[in-house]
């Protein structure tokens, strides 16, 4: 098992990668406490080329004042272990000086797809995302970036920011990995309790029924009520959404007559959860 290079700044990354770019270049990025969803994203960038960068960057521009920024799970040494048995390239691990150095004045922001749902509710985040996912496609110019379906929103985010500045990258989705129960993998995950452990793994199987429901033809506006009423009686101490939304824009939508997805966040003791489902 060779360790992965260990990278901190964008001259050494650009210098690491330049002889690999004849074979194909991945590009991971990740905020570190990584887990199997992430493992799974390092998985499919091999099935396209043999080099994959992972960045590992705790991305302040990303947290409001009461996050929890300071508290983020961090943890160099372990993620590159499971790094190395992922057959992982190199790692680039920043500090944030280098990617926000004095002065910097420059913010990436994307209405579109970034507009309600996340952005009601943690307004500050998909501008800090987009300004370090520019960033780091600018310092790494993959030839893939992948980036998992839990962050749904997200995910539409980026390939709008793609799509407009016309980077030269090709993204690829992979699907949400789940914990036994059906729980999607999180690094926030590692906060709760047994006891939230167990309250949040009812988040997945309410929106399967919410799903139900809807392909059985139940009205939208009720559907999407019920379940938040059903999260609510599961444990969770508040819902910021469970939300029908087109796939390809997240515009609200009546029906089921093109592709949707169900977004939902929720709350459990300091804990923000959110999943999707496609239908």
């Amino acid at each position: 098992m060779t360790a992965p290079v260990l990278i901190a700044t964008v001259a050494e990354l650009r210098r690491a990668l330049e002889p690999l770019r004849k074979d194909g270049v991945a590009l991971v990025p990740t905020m570190g406490a990584l887990h199997d969803g992430h493992l799974a994203l390092v998985a499919a960038a091999r099935e396209r080329t043999r080099h994959v960068a992972v960045s590992i960057f705790v991305n302040p521009t990303q947290f409001a004042p009461h996050e929890d920024f300071s508290s983020y799970p961090r943890g160099l040494e372990a993620d590159a272990t499971k790094l190395a048995a992922a057959r992982t390239t190199l790692i680039f691990a920043p500090p944030a000086q280098e990617m926000y150095p004095d002065g910097f004045a420059t913010t990436v922001s994307v209405k579109g797809p970034a507009t309600g749902l996340e952005s009601d509710f943690r307004p500050h985040f998909f501008d800090g995302v987009a300004t370090i996912v520019a960033k780091l496609l600018i310092a790494a110019a993959p030839d893939y970036v992948l980036f998992g379906e839990k962050d749904y929103q997200q995910l539409l985010v980026v390939k709008r920011l793609v799509r407009d500045l016309a980077l030269p990258v090709e993204i690829i989705a992979v699907p949400i990995a789940r914990e036994a129960d059906g729980l999607a993998m999180s690094s926030r995950n590692a906060y709760l309790s047994q006891a939230e452990r167990k309250v949040a793994g009812q988040l997945n199987l309410v929106l399967k029924d919410v799903v139900a429901a809807l392909q059985r033809g139940a009205d939208v506006v009720q559907a999407q009520s019920a379940g938040v009423a059903a999260l609510k009686q599961a444990g969770f101490e508040s819902v910021d959404y469970v939300a029908l939304r087109d796939a390809e824009s997240l515009a609200p939508v009546s029906g089921l007559e093109k592709p949707v997805r169900l977004l939902a966040a929720a709350r459990i003791g300091k804990i923000r959860l959110i999943d999707n489902f496609p239908i």
